[in-house]
């Protein structure tokens, strides 16, 4: 008789690059893997939609960071199966409603040389502040780095275990780094920098992570300025949907299977004679039968929706009071004749981030409104990425796509959004036009995304893009629970992933990897 194990199978509801991540190296392993997609494409928020004629936007994600700082790229040779990145340097460029412009380049000396041509003290500043900030996010780059090999984690070890002494010395000591992380990134920047040169676009960069300047432990998002110097902004070419495509190839190339239009009604499970998952019911009403299943979807609506019945007692609690804000992202889209003409602007300023905020304040005066339930003054905190300006296949010959985003634009509007959308739409372009005169006239068309339509078309919960803040409560160990954070859940067989879980949101990936691998210990596979 033979002794050759039965391979596994696992259904992974969701098809972003979590899922897929996920699927990729279940497949490798050996397990029949089957991926559902509730949308018509793979992706997610890594989608990239023709949403005008002729041009195509991301639906979301516009760089590609963190997946770039772990090896999962590479692990799973995605470049073989069409993946290709072009570097977004400089990384972040600051147009002041003055005509001043600020360059972040990968390289921190050109950095603080582009400072120092509007002020040698907040240049020196910059520099000081970077050595501070280098080995913190060093060692958070390891700890992040969830799902890693054995092999890679042993590697690592010294240089997290330099990197945390450097940060301890370099930061005052133990209880200085502790009153560093424990703050708000407003009171790091106004301690660090004497003017709003530096503070504002730091601000605006770290505001991507939906976090207020005055929110208790954000000093992360603050000070992972520094994580871009070290990996770089990345832009993957023919826009976010190639990282979904890629791995969709490599998925099928290793045996796995996906499919789209197949929204997961409920995840079965059978409590007798042990707690375990039996498989998933389409909203169809088709039932699919699978030893695991690996929930890449938002957290609380996996184990306390769609889990039938849902998780119960003290997780289930603890689960349903993590936490998400009511300031989310507003996204105006056009299709445009030419990139914004700033004032002062030279080659490369379209590269990355373009951020249109002129003082701390103003970014956090937009956040504590958006809480309230209220738009954001004008000027109206924005930042645009231009991808055309490295990528030509988004768009026709000589046409443009700038994506704007207001970080601080409220889910829940008092009035509504109806009607507010377009003259809301209209004062984020005017932040661009006092930058760039004449920007309005190049505008072909354009497309609006309320938090309201992101929460519908992608079904996100509150529009938020990472399902749960990101904040230090909710962040690596603690995603989205203490409990939770292994990607084990008490029902055997059930994992769960994405950006609402362990270790952080964004385009990583390692929430995939790490739930794949929690599946293969968990079931002995």
């Amino acid at each position: 008789m033979s002794s050759r194990r039965r391979t596994p199978s696992v259904v992974i509801v969701g098809g972003g690059h979590n899922g897929l991540v996920a699927g990729c190296y279940l497949a490798r392993a050996g397990w029949q893997v089957l991926v559902l997609e509730q949308a018509g494409k793979l992706g997610g928020g890594s989608r990239t939609d023709e949403l005008l004629p002729g041009y195509r936007f991301n639906t979301h994600s516009a760089a590609h960071n963190i997946i770039n700082a772990t090896d999962i790229v590479d692990d799973l040779r995605l470049a073989e199966v069409g993946l290709a990145y072009r570097e977004m340097d400089p990384f972040s460029t600051a147009v002041f409603t003055d005509g001043m412009v600020v360059r972040f380049h990968r390289s921190v000396a050109a950095t603080v040389e582009s400072i120092a041509r509007a002020d040698r003290g907040e240049a020196r500043r910059y520099a000081a502040w970077m050595r501070q900030a280098m080995p913190v996010v060093t060692a958070m780059r390891a700890a992040m780095d969830s799902g890693a090999g054995r092999h890679r984690r042993l590697r690592q070890l010294p240089g997290l275990l330099g990197a945390a002494g450097q940060a301890v010395a370099r930061n005052g000591g133990p209880v200085g780094l502790g009153r560093t992380l424990l703050a708000p990134y407003g009171r790091i920047l106004r301690e660090r920098f004497a003017t709003e040169l530096v503070r504002a676009p730091v601000a605006a960069f770290a505001a991507h992570a939906s976090a207020s300047p005055d929110d208790v432990g954000g000093a992360t998002f603050a000070l992972w300025q520094a994580f871009y110097h070290q990996v770089g902004q990345w832009h993957p070419v023919g826009g976010s949907q190639s990282l979904a495509d890629a791995l969709a190839a490599r998925l099928t190339s290793s045996g796995g299977r996906w499919r789209t239009e197949a929204p997961v009604a409920r995840i079965l499970r059978s409590t007798a004679p042990t707690d375990r998952v039996t498989g998933v019911e389409l909203e169809s009403g088709e039932h699919i039968a699978a030893d695991a299943v690996l929930a890449a979807v938002d957290p609380q609506i996996a184990l306390l929706g769609l889990l039938d019945p849902p998780l119960d007692g003290p997780q289930a609690d603890q689960l349903r009071a993590a936490g998400r804000g009511n300031a989310v992202q507003m996204l105006v889209l056009l299709a445009t004749t030419a990139l914004p003409a700033y004032r002062q602007g030279r080659p490369g300023d379209w590269n990355g981030l373009q951020s249109y905020v002129d003082s701390l304040a103003s970014l956090a005066d937009g956040f504590a409104q958006a809480h309230a339930g209220h738009l954001p003054d004008d000027p109206v905190p924005t930042y645009a990425f231009t991808p055309t300006a490295l990528d030509d296949t988004l768009a026709p010959p000589g046409q443009h796509t700038v994506y704007l985003a207001c970080p601080c634009a409220p889910y829940r509007l008092r009035g509504g959004w109806d009607a507010a959308k377009d003259e809301f739409a209209d004062r984020m372009i005017a932040t661009v036009e006092a930058r760039a005169p004449g920007f309005t006239s190049t505008i072909i068309d354009r497309v609006v995304h309320t938090p309201p339509d992101m929460a519908r078309q992608l079904r996100w919960p509150g529009a938020h893009p990472m399902y749960l803040d990101i904040s230090l409560d909710q962040l690596a160990l603690l995603r989205p629970t203490a409990a939770l954070a292994g990607h084990l859940t008490p029902v055997r067989g059930l994992v769960i992933s994405g950006a609402g879980t362990a270790p952080v949101g964004g385009v990583a990936g390692t929430p995939g990897r790490a739930a794949a691998r929690a599946l293969i210990r968990a079931m002995g596979r």
